[in-house]
């Protein structure tokens, strides 16, 4: 069995088994939370109504169910791209009208990047004006969704067609240490757009309002000083023009650290709650979660980036994913597009791992909130903001298991209260 069909055969099992288990998942979920909607769980029973907890249910419900269809189609689009030669179709239709070379490796970038968008499209316009619409989520108009999409796709250009540039330029220019040049220039990338992101590219998309409440302002920066915290402000951002969701964030890195409120947070929150939701996020700070995740992501990146420089210079890497390479030019930008479909099919199955080093990361922030303020007060907030996002209080316990970064709000408030 030759390398080339043995990559076919292993993508094709890799895929079918993730398919399978998505599905399987899914409908796990739906079923587990339509059986427990009739009726609000015991220990929610005197703060969360019976029309909120079925809200939850039928929002959830109608999310996967939209889902599943997403994924059996994201599936086929997958499968389409690879082993049935829809990229080799695009990447030679390039070569036959721009000959190889740079600018047809940024064609092809481009133009799976607009295929790809316009492919997922449909499901992006349900989820929002349908999806979100039929629950009270949504408050983006046409003009307004359209004007994102006009700035996501110039930003994405402006920004993401130099860098894959220096990258093809790297991978054809660098010798057989190019990926680790550039890893480099990824990882410097990544961290510049934590400085660049919360002062330059976010207002682009929202307004940032300094927080005006002066007691909570106080209430707030007291919090952070017996932290040892230090941001560069406190904002208020208008999250309601798009959603009726509720969020805070820090956002930024160094010295561009800032903090983020939702006006619809401020809006549902009593200062209390709002100290103890920020406590939390302070939480994540003192136990190096932020740090964390950047090596965690310097150290996957890095494998990748050195995998991916061995497998370009395999032939059969190309052919067992449905691709002929070029033989009269680079085939830089296929090896990153093959290597950026295949990846996510053979590590689907290392997610609940991933899930449940982030919800240890939470319970830990949750615990670090519970000394600095009311636990009390973390737990009617998170309960708020569960009601509010209509986050089922019932979800399947393999599909938590599986996907969930966060804890399920009868484990949190379980933690909460066994801790006070």
């Amino acid at each position: 069995m030759t390398a080339s069909y043995s990559l076919t055969l292993a993508f094709a099992a890799f895929l079918l088994a993730g398919l399978a288990v998505k599905f399987w998942l899914s409908t796990r979920q739906v079923r587990f939370v339509a059986r427990h909607r009739a009726s609000v769980p015991a220990p929610f029973a005197s703060t969360v109504s019976l029309a909120a907890h079925q809200k939850a249910a039928d929002y959830t419900v109608a999310k996967s169910r939209i889902g599943l269809v997403e994924t059996a189609f994201g599936s086929a689009v997958l499968l389409g791209w690879t082993l049935l030669g829809g990229l080799d179709v695009l990447n030679g239709a390039l070569l036959a009208w721009l000959g190889p070379g740079m600018w047809q490796q940024l064609a092809l970038l481009a133009c799976f990047a607009a295929i790809g968008g316009l492919l997922e499209l449909p499901f992006t316009l349900y989820q929002t004006f349908v999806v979100e619409q039929r629950f009270g989520f949504n408050k983006m108009t046409w003009k307004l969704w359209l004007a994102d999409a006009a700035k996501g796709v110039l930003l994405g250009a402006a920004i993401g067609l130099p860098i894959a540039a220096l990258i093809l330029w790297l991978m054809g220019a660098a010798g057989e240490l190019w990926w680790l040049w550039a890893w480099a220039v990824w990882m410097g990338f990544n961290l510049l757009l934590l400085v660049v992101y919360p002062t330059f590219i976010a207002p682009l998309f929202n307004k940032f309002q300094p927080l005006e409440d002066e007691t909570l302002k106080a209430r707030v920066t007291a919090l952070m000083q017996r932290c040892g915290f230090a941001a560069k402000g406190l904002f208020v951002m208008d999250g309601s023009k798009r959603s009726a969701h509720a969020n805070a964030y820090f956002t930024g890195f160094g010295a561009a650290k800032r903090v983020v409120f939702y006006d619809t947070l401020l809006a549902k929150l009593s200062p209390g709650e709002v100290d103890a939701v920020l406590a939390h996020e302070l939480g994540h700070f003192r136990h190096k979660h932020i740090i964390q995740r950047i090596v965690a992501l310097f150290t996957m990146s890095l494998v990748g980036f050195a995998l991916l420089g061995w497998l370009a210079t395999k032939a059969w890497f190309y052919t067992g994913l449905g691709v002929r390479p070029n033989i009269e030019g680079p085939n830089d930008a296929l090896a990153l597009l093959l290597f950026m479909l295949a990846v996510p099919v053979f590590t689907y199955f290392i997610s609940p791992l991933m899930a449940q080093f982030s919800r240890r990361h939470e319970f830990q922030a949750d615990a670090f909130a519970a000394t600095q303020t009311s636990g009390q007060d973390l737990g009617s907030a998170l309960l708020k903001l569960y009601e509010d996002n209509a986050s089922t209080l019932t979800p399947d316990p393999v599909f938590v298991k599986f996907y969930y970064s966060h804890p399920p709000a009868s484990e949190r408030l379980a933690r909460l209260g066994a801790a006070a």
